[in-house]
């Protein structure tokens, strides 16, 4: 006979291989260097990378992202302790986010794993109130037979639930649309977030469990009596137990990212989809339904009345090319296309960028518009149809579109980015892959040889679009080809390329890299939509190599300026040639970078980066330093609690010997100084003459 040790190895075997896939997959992309939002969030943040591990320091660090107000604190120590360790070295940060991605999908499995055994062992059935036998007529060998056959068949179901969760598991490890979650080294943010999601629903499941499975006392109260020695009953311990899995692991998860606070959310798909606040005594726990009521319904609530009114202020749309009606519209195809990328991925699909992305103006403008939320409908109502005979795929269903509601709703994000699936693609392999290895017979599904067929060709594909994608991953300049490739249309991935080609230019206007420079950055300048990147980059890069500047180029500048409100991009262009011409490494006609910042300034509330970056260049280039001082005075009444903006303008006042402004100044700096993260800010500004 086998022991039960050996009968668990299958998913065990399942598992090891997996990490050992998903490990040699990834491993050809460590070697890549960083990307797009690398560099803000990493490779030009100072404050990730501290000289040492005092509490000034990691606290500096922990408040330098400059992703969101909330600053992500936990992602920033993460990036901040792989610089300790290993420098600026992306190959370590990439092999850092790997690890977590093993993690995570380690957590897959027992999250999985428990979601199956609930459903396939039946822990809703012993909700219900216990019946007691009556000996005459059940004769005892009939009874050990029954309880010995109950049991068996429970084994199995655990055992089928292993072996299930060990693929779904797999399959989520090697998805393609997960990839940027692994190797795009800031998308770190989304896989600590989640990691707390799935120890937060990992929590709440076996907090439930613990509610349903304990003995009620008296039927009338409904209630567990406590186990001898414990002052808590099993039940009153297993709702502690969610309320501290879902509180705790919300709170930990969003100082990663802010997509950690849709856990609340997904804890109560699960409560009602699988368990449907059900006491032991089969009556529904008041008790859940007010734990929903407060981690989930208030915070909503409160949520939105925050946002509302920014969400319908035109301003706050102004840097975008879409509106809150035109995004509501085009998110109904994107999370459409998230499906088909999640299941069934392409190369040209998983382009990472998609700027290119046709907006909807209307529900017949594409036509797709109108068919994406028709489908989406369905697939709600669908969810809620199969809650009864087939919880699990309504469960993953509902948690697919409940990971859209955040990202593909009302906020004025971008549009498009495959690491939101991330969680996301979880729910659908939940939905799918218990279908796709049910055994024949199960549930009334046939064709068993077909389904499992189909489930390891899927893996496979999955497994082979990983693999090529690393591969372009290794390299920065095969990444930006392939990636120009996937995405001919797109001005980003244009860009890209030809600012790779520059880097390998290394300046020199004899390289070979020189010259192909100029096709996609020309091509990405002239296409619809696209910032300033481009012609940025070419005025860079032939002012350093002291080549012609194009009237056409800064002509091309100034028509987008005026045209849209500054982006991210923009400011980050315009920041570019101000240091270039600042460094004296450029030669910048000044009327012309007036022009520009007269342009970018020309719209209603303009950020604080841009004021600050027109003050730099004001008083470091035009040597006017009242202009200077002026616009960084407005920057820092834009955003008083950015202190690099205050230090600036201490360095000002002290180099015009007005020293009595400058230690004004620098009292309220002080009082920025929140762990002693501006300690050595506030040291060097007191060595300035006149300062102390």
């Amino acid at each position: 006979m086998r022991s039960s040790s050996t009968r668990s190895l299958p998913h065990l075997w399942i598992m090891l291989a997996a990490f050992v896939a998903t490990t040699a997959a990834y491993w050809p992309g460590l070697s890549g260097g960083f990307l797009f939002d690398d560099y803000p969030n990493i490779v030009d943040n100072h404050g990730v990378q501290p000289h040492d591990a005092s509490m000034s320091s990691l606290v500096r660090a922990a408040l330098s992202s400059p992703s969101s107000e909330f600053k992500r604190p936990l992602a920033s120590l993460s990036f901040a302790a792989n610089y300790l360790v290993t420098g600026l070295d992306p190959y370590w940060m990439k092999l850092t986010n790997l690890v977590i991605h093993l993690l995570n999908g380690l957590l897959v499995f027992l999250l999985a794993r428990s979601l199956l055994r609930v459903t396939l062992v039946g822990v809703r059935s012993r909700a219900m109130p216990l019946q007691t036998a009556d000996p005459s007529r059940c004769p005892p060998a009939t009874g050990i037979a029954r309880e010995r056959a109950s049991t068996e068949a429970t084994t199995d179901a655990g055992k089928r639930a292993g072996v299930i969760a060990a693929l779904i598991a797999a399959g989520w490890m090697l998805l393609p649309i997960n990839f940027t979650g692994v190797l795009y080294v800031v998308q770190r943010m989304e896989s600590m977030a989640n990691l707390f999601v799935m120890l937060g629903l990992l929590g709440y499941i076996a907090g439930r469990q613990r509610m349903l499975t304990s003995v009620p006392a008296d039927p009338n109260l409904g209630s567990v009596a406590a186990a001898p020695g414990s002052r808590l009953s099993p039940g009153i311990r297993g709702f502690v137990l969610c309320t501290i899995s879902v509180v705790a692991c919300t709170g930990m998860g969003t100082l990663a990212k802010e997509t950690a606070v849709m856990l609340p959310l997904y804890a109560a798909l699960v409560e009602w989809l699988v368990f449907g606040f059900r006491a032991p005594g089969g009556r529904r726990d008041k008790r859940l339904i007010g734990l929903f009521v407060v981690v989930l319904l208030l915070p909503m609530l409160a949520g939105l009345a925050w946002l509302t009114p920014g969400i319908f202020n035109p301003e706050v749309w102004a840097t975008r090319d879409f509106s809150l009606r035109t995004r509501l519209l085009s998110e109904a195809r994107i999370v459409i296309d998230y499906i088909r990328w999640t299941l069934l991925p392409t190369p040209d699909a998983l382009s990472f960028y998609h700027d290119d992305f046709r907006i909807s103006t209307g529900l017949l403008t594409p036509w797709t518009t109108l068919a994406s939320i028709v489908f989406l409908g369905m697939l709600a109502a669908t969810m809620v149809w199969l809650r009864q005979r087939l919880p699990l795929v309504a469960l993953g269903t509902g948690l697919f579109l409940g990971c859209q509601l955040l990202t593909g709703t009302v906020l004025p994000l971008e549009l498009i980015y495959e690491h939101r699936n991330y969680f996301a693609s979880f729910g659908l392999l939940l939905a799918i892959v218990p279908l796709l290895a049910a055994r024949s017979g199960s549930d009334g599904l046939s064709l068993a040889l077909p389904r499992y067929a189909l489930l390891a060709g899927l893996i496979t594909c999955w497994a082979a679009l990983t693999v090529f994608t690393a591969y372009a991953w290794g390299n920065p300049l095969r990444l930006a080809e392939d990636l120009a490739t996937r995405a001919p249309t797109s001005p980003r991935a244009q860009y890209e390329l030809g600012r790779t080609y520059i880097i390998y230019s290394h300046y020199d206007p004899a390289s070979p890299f020189t010259r192909l420079a100029y096709a996609p950055l020309e091509r990405s300048a002239a296409l619809p939509n696209s910032s300033i990147l481009a012609e940025q980059a070419l005025i860079f890069m032939n002012a350093r190599m002291h080549l012609p500047l194009k009237g056409a180029w800064w002509d091309s500048m100034v028509t987008k300026l005026k045209a849209h409100k500054p982006g991210v991009q923009d400011e980050s262009s315009l920041g570019a040639l101000t240091q270039c011409a600042r460094e004296r490494r450029c030669n910048l006609p000044a009327d012309r970078m007036i022009e520009l910042f007269t342009a970018a300034l020309g719209h209603p509330d303009p950020s604080a980066r841009l004021l600050a970056t027109y003050g730099d260049y004001a008083w470091n280039v035009l040597d006017d330093h009242e202009l200077g001082e002026r616009m960084t005075k407005e920057a820092i009444e834009t955003s008083p609690s950015e202190p690099a903006y205050q230090i600036t303008l201490i360095r000002m006042l002290a180099a015009q010997g007005r020293n009595k402004e400058a230690e004004q100044a620098l009292n309220k700096l002080s009082a920025l100084n929140i762990g002693g993260r501006l300690d050595q800010d506030l040291s060097t500004l007191r060595t300035l003459p006149g300062l102390h």
